[in-house]
C-alpha cells in the first residue's frame, strides 16, 4: 500500500498497544515502524528483475518480524524507563505495527513475501488497490482524535479502535466483492469459451465497486490476454472484454535464462511478450492497464543470429490518465469502454531506468 496508509496503519496500532501509557508518542513509533518495511527499496540490488521481485522480500517477512521485534522492542523501552514492566506489549507494539504492514501489503496484487525464507512466494490476495481512500480515512480520523489531545483520553482511544475496526470491515467487504466478481467473470468466461491458464482480479484505482481482470488463454499456438473490467452491480453479460495477442514462443530459445524465468514465476504467469523493433519486452499484466503497464522489461533482443538475452532492463511506460475520469461511469454503466482497441504508442526504450 502507499506510504501515507502504511503511516497510519502503523500509527494506529501503535496507539491502540500503548496509547494509554505513553500517549501521542506510541503514534510516532508506530507510523515510523510502519514504514520500516519498505525501506528495502534503498538496498541497491545487481539489477532491475532483481530490485522488482526481491522488493517485498525478507523486510516483509513475518519470520523476521517475529526476529527482529524483541531487540527493537528493549530499545525502544529503554527510552521509557518507567515502562519496564511493559516488556509484552513493547513487544506487540512492534511486531503488530511490522506484521500489518506485511500484511497489508498482501492483500494487494503486487506480491508479498511472507514466509521468507522458508519460502519466496509472493503472496498477493490482490483485493484491494494500492491507493484506496476508503481504507485509509477511517485510520486518520481515528488518529486526528488522538493526536488532538496531549494526554490520551478514552474518547481518543475509542476513536482510534473505531478507526481500526472500520478499515477491518473495509477489507472485508473487499474480499466479498472480491469472490462476487470471480464468480461473475467465471460465468461470463465461460459464456464466451475462454479457458484461462492464469488469472488475477484486481480493484480499479481508488475503489472496490469496480474491478479489472486479466485472464491468459492459450488455443493451439496463439496466446491472448483478456482485460476484462466488471462492476459489482453487472450481470454476467455485461462484463467487459478486450483481447490482444501475446507472443510467448519469442522466449522459447531462452528457457534457461534466470531473468526471465524470474518475471514468469514472479507475476505468476500474468505477463505478455511482445516484440517492439529488435527488442523483446516482457510486462507484468497485473498492474497498471492495457497500453499503460507500470512494469515493462526488455529482456532480449534479435540480431542475425536469432534472439540473444541481455541484462534485462525495466521500461516505464508514461502515465495516461485519460481513462481514470471514466471509472466511475463504468461502475454504472457497462457500456463504457476502457480498454484501448488502438494499437499502443511504442514504449520510450531509449529510456530505460
Amino acid at each position: 500500500m502507499d506510504s501515507l496508509t502504511q503511516i497510519a496503519l502503523g500509527g494506529a496500532v501503535g496507539y491502540a498497544v500503548l496509547g494509554n501509557k505513553i500517549g501521542r508518542r506510541a503514534i510516532l513509533y508506530g507510523a515510523a515502524l510502519g514504514t520500516l518495511p519498505d525501506l528495502d527499496v534503498l538496498i541497491p540490488y545487481a539489477g532491475d528483475v532483481e530490485s522488482f521481485t526481491y522488493h517485498r522480500g525478507f523486510s516483509h517477512s513475518l519470520w523476521v518480524h517475529l526476529l527482529v521485534s524483541p531487540i527493537i522492542a528493549w530499545l525502544l523501552s529503554k527510552f521509557h524507563p518507567n515502562t519496564a514492566h511493559l516488556k509484552l506489549r513493547w513487544f506487540a507494539l512492534v511486531f503488530l505495527t511490522l506484521s500489518t504492514h506485511a500484511l497489508l501489503d498482501s492483500f494487494t496484487v503486487y506480491g508479498t513475501q511472507l514466509m521468507w525464507p522458508l519460502t519466496e512466494y509472493p503472496y498477493g490476495v490482490s483485493n484491494l488497490f494500492i491507493i484506496d481512500p476508503l481504507y485509509t480515512l477511517p485510520l486518520l480520523i481515528g488518529l486526528g482524535f488522538a493526536l488532538a489531545l496531549k494526554q490520551p483520553s478514552i474518547s481518543a482511544i475509542r476513536a482510534n479502535k473505531f478507526g481500526i475496526i472500520a478499515s477491518t470491515a473495509y477489507i472485508a467487504w473487499s474480499l466479498s466483492a472480491k469472490v462476487m466478481i470471480d464468480q461473475k467473470v467465471e460465468i461470463a468466461m465461460g459464456e464466451k469459451g475462454i479457458d484461462a491458464i492464469a488469472y488475477v482480479s484486481t480493484p480499479a484505482p481508488l475503489n472496490t465497486l469496480l474491478w479489472r481482470v486479466v485472464a491468459v488463454s492459450e488455443s493451439g499456438n496463439i496466446t491472448k490476454y483478456h482485460e476484462i473490467y466488471a462492476s459489482v452491480f453487472d450481470e454476467p453479460s455485461e462484463v467487459s472484454f478486450q483481447a490482444y495477442p501475446s507472443s510467448p514462443m519469442l522466449l522459447d530459445p531462452l528457457s534457461d535464462n534466470w531473468a526471465i524465468n524470474r518475471l514468469a514465476w514472479f507475476t505468476k504467469g500474468l505477463y505478455s511478450v511482445k516484440r517492439q523493433d529488435d527488442n523483446i519486452i516482457m510486462s507484468d499484466l497485473r498492474m497498471g492497464v492495457e497500453c499503460n503497464y507500470v512494469f515493462n522489461f526488455v529482456v532480449a533482443q534479435t540480431d542475425a543470429k536469432g534472439i540473444q538475452a541481455i541484462n534485462a532492463k525495466k521500461v516505464s511506460a508514461r502515465p495516461d490518465f485519460a481513462s481514470v475520469g471514466k471509472i466511475w461511469d463504468r461502475i454504472w454503466d457497462p457500456s463504457v469502454n476502457l480498454s484501448p482497441t488502438a494499437p499502443c504508442k511504442p514504449l520510450p526504450l531509449d529510456e530505460t531506468d
